[in-house]
């Protein structure tokens, strides 16, 4: 974890955003010693929302299935992931 003063920004932005591409870790910047800004890499911040979103994902299909909701089974599932592929392999657009 990297802190930094929120007043190195503007003084070494280029050294803050190298800093933020190399290591995949935010930088956070304090403002009178505290907490005041979290900067990231772009690639790092895409790759954490697809992560948190997809925990929100499995965390509703578990609710679901806690709750006894039914959903789709592994068989329905491998079927249609079969058609996709057949369609795929045989020129035919999706039908998604």
């Amino acid at each position: 974890m990297q802190i930094k003063p929120s007043a190195s920004i503007r003084q070494n932005y280029n050294e803050i955003a190298d800093l933020c591409r190399s290591t995949g870790d935010p930088v956070y910047l304090t403002k009178n010693g505290e907490g005041d800004l979290v900067v990231m890499d772009i690639e790092a911040f895409a790759r954490r929302e697809k992560m948190l979103k997809l925990r929100e994902e499995l965390m509703s299909v578990e609710e679901d299935r806690l709750a006894g909701r039914v959903g789709t089974t592994p068989d329905e599932l491998d079927s249609y992931l079969e058609s996709i592929i057949d369609e795929v392999e045989h020129g035919k657009e999706s039908t998604l």
